[in-house]
């Protein structure tokens, strides 16, 4: 059977240039799928080292690759062992089944764009259908960078030294932020490096009284995510790790040594994170992602105390570089201050500050008088390899992007995907987050309808989405973040803002299951709703009712009693784009169609379909007397599908 369909695919017979050769996770995905009855999947792939395998238990087969070499056993060949092709004899019907070369409907398309960016729009759809699933997201993949969050600040004005001080401002940062979900051009690209600032968590109201330039500083923290979100995790780690912003936030700036004359001890704080939230977990972890136990049946420990005080004195002796020189300064009472270069370049070490102690972590040891350089080569080298990094990072990233209960097949699926890409090289992020978006649970339609399947959009994506479809645009370029924003407006609150978590810890975490609920009966994580209350439903209805005709703040881009000789005027400082939506303000259940397939993938239900243009009939006397109250309606229609639990509930 295995080797018809190999056949089918033989180098002959292609027409166009040869596909390439699929992963064993993918050739043996895509053999559970089409012979279901011979390999009853999902099953959890094992290796030896050399040969990579899958048991089905249900029926005694194995499914086996060594080298390229494709091989099953069992009583599918009357238990001898059996050749039946190479990697490359599969690699087209693999390919085609990944590429969804076939995308059945635009509602597919828009389903498969706002798990892998923020929006979707008519072009978007299009290209999906052309190309296939996997062919757009690689070309989005290779896109460059489109403008670095750095060289937005600079172009804005926000990093000059004059009047304003806004090397002391925190709201640049925001600005920033928001400009990057909601109008940079590399979409994908921006949604993963959200994804990974959830992960790799600094907040700016953390660094903004440690160092000065904080906007500037977090603007190179979402540059080092975007720079690196499809590249290598191990770089990734270290250019954060080197962060004058990490250190800042978690304290390895101006960390030093210990000295017994003074009881001082090396600080603990990124030790301690770098391994509990950045790479390895509290807990050992199976491939799935599932804890792995002792014999009393508890779970154990990843790390211990120790490790965490002996991995501490590998960053020690790292600083802010303070090469640059200080800039004259038109305030009076701070006459120079730093330049803003200092913001984003990297940490420089004192070697007389770095801990000369051994270092005993995590099963590494690195002797004593060890050069700090290598010291923090060799202890980055142990985090990376580490076997929890894969199902630890990659069943958050799931979270973030597809589903908050993934199962143990799907993390194990993108776990191995961290372990090696195509060419066997394990971190590669690009291949990782490639293996999320494309795997079958995500793709499949079955988990529309799955009780168990999807999650609960947060309010940051929720607003960059609304802001996409609906083509947001700044006044005068400043994308100014209104209070609104902020997570400590009560009225209007999104109880969210990006790059402001209240601590390391982020907004949520990924284990959290909502009390008192179906999900807790049964344990499943759901981490958005640990922002979700009582108030927090209503203060962002009361945010999207306030903000859907664009959003209002004081201009010029200067902050309050700077500059008194500019009075700041309350004007629309970010609008949105409603052309196309107000010419059908007419026709009612087009609008609705139309926000049904951009904003929830054609997933309302027919009953909320019904239920909203019903409520929206009332419109009808005043649209065909009033033209401006179309903006009303179609406000209105916004408001109820976006407050809607089928559209909150991302499937």
């Amino acid at each position: 059977i295995l080797g018809g369909g190999a056949e089918q695919s033989k180098p002959q017979a292609r027409s166009q240039a040869p596909a390439r050769l699929p992963t064993p996770d993918e050739l043996m995905n895509w053999a559970e799928k089409k012979f279901p009855v011979f390999f009853p999947g999902p099953e959890t792939t094992r290796n030896t080292g050399d040969i990579v395998f899958r048991y089905y238990a249900a029926n005694g087969n194995f499914f086996a690759i060594l080298g390229q070499g494709v091989y099953v056993l069992g009583p599918i060949t009357e238990n001898r062992v059996g050749n039946v092709g190479t990697l490359a004899d599969f690699a087209e019907p693999v390919a085609a089944e990944l590429a969804g070369v076939k995308v059945n409907s635009d509602a597919e398309a828009v389903r498969f764009l706002l798990q892998a960016q923020f929006s979707a729009s008519e072009s978007e759809i299009a290209e999906v259908r052309q190309k296939g699933f996997a062919t757009w997201l690689d070309e989005q993949q290779a896109r460059p960078v489109a403008q670095l969050a750095w060289d937005w600040l600079v172009s804005k004005g926000y990093t000059a030294i004059d009047i304003h001080e806004y090397v002391f401002q925190n709201y640049p940062g925001d600005n920033m932020a928001w400009y990057q979900l909601m109008g940079a051009p590399d979409a994908v690209r921006q949604r993963v490096a959200h994804a990974l600032s959830n992960f790799f968590v600094v907040s700016i109201d953390g660094v903004g009284g440690v160092m000065n330039w904080p906007s500037p500083g977090m603007a190179n923290h979402w540059d080092i995510l975007q720079r690196n979100a499809f590249g290598s995790y191990r770089t990734l780690l270290e250019e954060l790790t080197l962060s004058p912003t990490m250190g800042a936030f978690l304290n390895t700036r101006g960390n030093r040594k210990e000295d017994p004359t003074l009881g001082r001890l090396p600080d603990e704080n990124y030790a301690r994170e770098v391994m509990q939230l950045f790479s390895i977990g509290l807990n050992q972890l199976n491939l799935d992602g599932s804890a792995k136990l002792d014999a009393a049946g508890a779970p154990l420990d990843s790390y211990t105390q120790s490790d965490v005080s002996n991995l501490a004195r590998v960053f020690t002796g790292y600083d802010a570089n303070k090469s640059f020189p200080r800039k004259v300064n038109p305030k009076p009472a701070n006459p120079t201050i730093d330049d803003v270069e200092a913001a984003r370049a990297t940490m420089v070490l004192d070697e007389r500050q770095h801990s000369t102690l051994e270092k005993k972590f995590l099963g590494t040891t690195i002797p004593a008088n060890t050069l700090g350089a290598q010291s923090l080569r060799l202890a980055l080298d142990t985090l990376f390899n580490h076997p929890n990094v894969g199902p630890f990072l990659g069943r958050q990233m799931i979270q973030r992007l597809v589903t908050s209960n993934p199962s143990a097949a799907y993390v194990s699926r993108v776990a191995s995907a961290f372990n090696a890409n195509r060419a066997g090289v394990r971190g590669d992020l690009g291949h990782m987050f490639r293996t999320i978006l494309l795997d079958d649970e995500a793709r499949n339609p079955a988990g529309l309808t799955s009780p168990t399947f999807g999650k609960l959009r947060e309010p940051v994506l929720r607003i960059a989405q609304w802001a996409r479809t609906f083509k947001l645009k700044p006044i005068a370029g400043f994308w100014k973040v209104p209070i609104g924003f902020t997570p400590w407006d009560i009225t209007r609150s999104l109880s969210q803002s990006p790059l402001q978590a209240p601590s390391v810890f982020n907004f949520f975490r990924p284990g959290y299951v909502p009390p008192s609920t179906a999900l807790a009966a049964s344990k499943a994580t759901a981490p958005e709703f640990q922002i979700v209350n009582e108030s927090t439903v209503n203060t962002y209805i009361n945010h999207l009712h306030s903000n859907l005709r664009g959003y209002w703040n004081n201009a010029p881009s200067v902050p309050y009693g700077v500059d008194s000789s500019i009075a700041p005027t309350f004007v629309p400082t970010v609008v949105p784009d409603y052309t196309t939506e107000l010419a059908m303000a007419h026709d009612t259940p087009a609008l609705v169609a139309r926000l049904n397939l951009l904003l929830c993938a054609g997933q309302l239900s027919p009953a909320t379909v019904s239920f909203i243009t019903n409520a929206l009939a009332i419109d009808r006397l005043k649209i065909d007397s009033d033209a401006n109250f179309k903006e009303s309606h179609l406000a209105r229609a916004i408001l109820f599908v976006m407050c809607s639990a089928e559209y909150l509930v991302q499937k």
